[in-house]
């Protein structure tokens, strides 16, 4: 690492994304207002005072857009509206409102790479036959082999099975995911200019940026050229390191320089958010240069294994390569499609689970995960830049790992046959008040997917006020972090501490210190503990813990 300075670089005025810490919400399963067991933006406006007083800046929503909800919104049938299910736009105008008045800004998710089957242009496209315009915006190829029976090439698609579907006439189109998710054509003018007056249509309602979902999709190879490798949920790369050519060409750059110029026109610093699963960290930092996206989440820290020297060389390349193009880093430790990080971290290291996990597959260590995961969440909250929270995590909410087969809706989970359990496990509606039917999700005992009776003592209720709850870490550790100004700091590692499982940092004058050895680090003298992730055994941080240290 370059840094060693511990003076802050960042003016005061800089712009809020640069360190903002942001909160996914996963709207089916955030709050549910009206009682049928999915969540809406209704309740997600009566909730907003709980993330406020969390201390997060931003609020991150999935999806909410018309659709029929084959992979629970990203796949999007209308991109003006909202999904009945969800509510209405006026209700979306409220949340932004409400969101607004408690200093909370909007951030909407927007899904380029595809679109709905029932989309309107897509079923232009089918009603409008081969070679024609409307089927111009999507990828249609001729098939291979004898009257066109084979699929035009052996790409296959993230959720198991082959990217390509043969339709009626012998034709077949593209759907990187589900069947029900025909990819566009972004060569074709028309898919570029639609997409530039959504993003005006969801400014001109005030939201403040988008996260951008597969955000490295959106152009394919020249010629389709073959790719016969497995595909991973958005894996950037084979394991010879060569990159698909359905992921990260160069093509997406220009498309993302033209939303910027979008962007720029409006006031108030809106932002565009990029979930790239691009290795290595160069070919990320190119998605964040100075007239492209704002931010682009951090995958590579995401799926570090818990290992002191894997995480510091990780935090060392992301810093080093944003800093080339002088991008702040943005650190992220769950979302929507991976196992929450309370128990990815449960397993031995190395050997953390790449997708969901269901009742008959090797369970997490409960307790360890945990612990794992607050000290993992202090390391992090510390780090410069901008972080992401996903919901329910500051809660400590484990994957739900007991889902039956009947119950999951994700769509690996069907079109792999169930070899893949899918992303149910982290999409469980979250605990609110542990007394009550659905644990608060809702004003009845509905939800979409059962919650798993331990969560009643997870609860917001159950952890509000309570010392040492990982609820009132986050609020302890947020609050830390704004009033030393974490996020706008630089890191510059402490060698006398930092040496085999042992990493610590200065930044703003706080010193980190995580230990991931066997055996309690004294804390440095001269010191104040100002935060830890779990008891300090007499003035030492144990194991699987991370603490916050002031000069005393």
């Amino acid at each position: 690492m370059g840094a060693v300075s511990d003076t802050d670089p960042t003016p005061a005025a800089a712009p809020w994304w640069r360190d903002a810490v942001i909160y996914q919400v996963y709207p089916r399963s955030f709050a549910d207002a009206d009682g049928d067991g999915l969540g809406d933006l209704a309740g997600i406006t009566a909730r907003l005072p709980h993330l406020a007083g969390l201390g997060v800046d931003a609020v991150w929503l999935s999806p909410v857009y018309p659709s029929p909800q084959r992979d629970a919104g990203y796949d999007v049938a209308d991109y003006r509206d909202v999904d009945p299910v969800f509510g209405t736009l006026e209700d979306f105008a409220a949340l932004t409102a409400r969101a607004h008045e408690l200093g909370l800004r909007v951030i909407t998710d927007l899904v380029p790479n595809h679109t709905s089957s029932e989309h309107a242009w897509f079923r232009q496209a089918l009603a409008a036959g081969p070679g024609s315009p409307e089927r111009a915006r999507y990828v249609f190829r001729e098939g291979r082999g004898e009257d066109g029976a084979q699929p035009p090439n052996s790409w296959r698609s993230v959720f198991g099975g082959s990217a390509w579907t043969r339709l009626p006439d012998g034709w077949w189109y593209l759907h990187l995911f589900d069947s029900s998710q025909p990819d566009l054509d972004w060569s074709n003018p028309q898919v570029r200019e639609e997409f530039e007056d959504v993003l005006r249509f969801w400014l001109d309602r005030g939201v403040d940026g988008f996260r951008v979902d597969v955000a490295h999709g959106l152009v394919k190879a020249e010629g389709l050229p073959e790719w016969d490798h497995e595909q991973a949920l958005l894996d950037g790369a084979s394991a010879s390191g060569e990159r698909p050519p359905m992921w990260d060409q160069e093509g997406v750059h220009e498309i993302y320089r033209g939303w910027r110029r979008v962007l720029d026109a409006y006031d108030g610093e809106r932002v565009l958010v990029a979930e790239a699963w691009v290795t290595p960290p160069e070919r990320l930092a190119r998605y964040v240069r100075g007239d492209e996206m704002h931010q682009a989440f951090n995958f590579d820290f995401l799926r570090a294994p818990w290992l002191a020297g894997e995480l510091r060389r990780v935090v060392d390349a992301t810093l080093e390569a944003h800093e080339v193009v002088g991008a702040p880093a943005t650190w992220v430790l769950s979302n929507h499609d991976v196992v929450r990080h309370a128990s990815r971290l449960g397993y031995p290291a190395g050997s953390e689970p790449a997708s969901g996990v269901g009742p008959d597959d090797p369970q997490p260590d409960a307790e360890l995960g945990l612990r794992r995961a607050r000290a993992a969440t202090l390391f992090t909250l510390a780090l410069p830049g901008g972080a992401y929270v996903y919901q329910g995590e500051e809660l400590g909410l484990p994957e739900v790992t007991t889902l039956p087969a009947e119950v999951r809706q994700d769509p690996s989970f069907a079109r792999t046959g169930g070899a893949d359990r899918g992303r149910d496990g982290c999409r469980v509606p979250i605990p609110w008040e542990g007394d009550r039917p659905s644990y608060g999700f809702g004003p009845g005992g509905a939800s979409w997917l059962p919650q798993p009776p331990e969560w009643a003592r997870l609860s917001v209720a159950a952890q509000t006020g309570v010392p040492g709850s990982t609820l009132e870490l986050y609020r302890s550790a947020l609050a830390l972090r704004r009033e030393h100004g974490l996020g706008r700091g630089t890191l510059a590692w402490d060698g006398g501490l930092t040496g085999g499982d042992v990493l610590a940092f200065r930044t703003r004058g706080v010193l980190v210190v995580l230990n991931l050895s066997p055996e309690p680090v004294p804390a440095p003298a001269g010191t104040r503990l100002l935060l830890a992730s779990g008891e300090l055994v007499g003035a030492a941080v144990p194991t699987d813990t991370a603490a916050w240290f002031a000069p005393a």
